[in-house]
């Protein structure tokens, strides 16, 4: 297993670092100092061929540009939050507002677009990168100087982990993801709509037409929501039903999981063989599958369609603030905000 880093640009006369991780099975794995964006996986499909298997861009400038959160960790809040106010404690707080009435993804810069500080890590089992970033207390209008530590972890079991911690010193909102979208087809040879979806999951945040969960949490029993045996994303796209219409043809909706934290989600190219199981200790997975991506924009491997990527972002109910049935996102200064996601790739005759 190695770590290797370089010089990828600069932001802002910040300078910004990649690291690419690699163990003995023919995983790489590349980061970025800016945004702790995963830039890069690469794996062989059925046939022993190396290809990237997510979306990205291949300078700097073109992230800062163009980029609808490829790979990044996203916050101090996930998703939207409703018209950019909330309330703690009796106290009324304003967001920066960067989609329409709502802010969306931590605001018009939030973490997606800091330079964080990395530290290597190197165990007898794994290699990775610790990323810190210190969000200052009023900024994108959060109370609290929030710490925030990210680590990506690549072991010889085809399993990276990443892990999130975070502390304040004044009671804030705290839930944070990654933003990396899949595509197993390999440099993107094909959209996401052939791959298959699983997710042990029998209920599904109701969307209003601002994509804010409408409070309403809904059973996938008889809708094209139902992903418990697997399920083409296609049908997603194709349906009828209202919510899969109301996104723009396809999905954008927070899946409720499990506790049992073993394999909640599986995605799984059939041409490829190509599969990631995820499991995590988050109460839902956001499944986004590119609908509303732009099309025609320069990426690695070719130019950029709908459906050509396919989010599964682990994170707590989006706009939980708002709900309070919805598990909360607040962080107290005497509590540490924790959070653990893992993806294993692998090959597969099967979902």
């Amino acid at each position: 297993m190695k770590i290797s880093s370089k010089v990828f640009g600069e932001v802002n006369n910040q300078v910004v670092h990649s690291y690419t991780l690699q163990n003995n099975k023919n995983i790489e794995i590349t980061c970025l100092t800016y945004g702790c964006i995963i830039s890069d996986i690469r794996m062989p499909n059925s046939k022993g061929e190396m290809e990237s298997i997510v979306l990205g861009f291949d300078t700097i400038e073109d992230y800062i540009a163009d980029s609808p959160y490829f790979g990044a960790i996203v916050g101090r809040v996930a998703g939207r939050i409703k018209e950019g106010t909330f309330q703690l404690d009796n106290q009324i707080y304003n967001l920066n507002k960067n989609e329409g009435k709502n802010h969306l993804h931590g605001g018009t810069e939030g973490f997606s677009h800091k330079v964080w500080e990395a530290t290597p890590v190197e165990n007898e089992d794994s290699v990775g990168v610790s990323f810190t970033y210190v969000s200052k207390d009023g900024e994108e209008g959060y109370p609290g100087n929030l710490l925030v530590k990210v680590t990506y972890l690549l072991n010889n079991n085809n399993e990276l982990t990443i892990s999130y911690e975070g502390s304040t010193d004044q009671k804030t909102l705290v839930n944070l993801t990654n933003h990396t979208y899949f595509n197993l087809s390999g440099n993107i040879k094909r959209p996401v709509l052939d791959h298959v979806l699983k997710i042990d999951s029998s209920k599904f945040l109701e969307l209003d037409a601002s994509l804010l969960p409408t409070g309403e949490i809904v059973s996938v029993d008889h809708t094209p929501f139902d992903f418990r045996e697997g399920r083409v994303i296609r049908e997603g796209a194709e349906s009828d039903n209202l919510q899969n219409i109301l996104v723009g043809k396809g999905y954008d909706h927070p899946f409720l999981l499990g506790a049992n934290n073993q394999q909640q989600v599986s995605l799984y190219d059939p041409v490829s063989k190509r599969k990631v199981d995820i499991s995590t200790d988050q109460p839902a997975v956001v499944v986004y599958t590119g609908n509303q991506l732009t099309e025609n924009v320069e990426i690695r491997g070719g130019t950029s369609q709908k459906y050509l990527g396919i989010c599964l972002e682990t994170q707590g109910l989006p706009d939980a603030v708002h709900h309070k049935h919805f598990p909360s996102c607040e962080l107290n200064p005497n509590e540490t905000y924790k959070a653990i996601t893992r993806y294993t790739f692998s090959i597969s005759e099967t979902i």
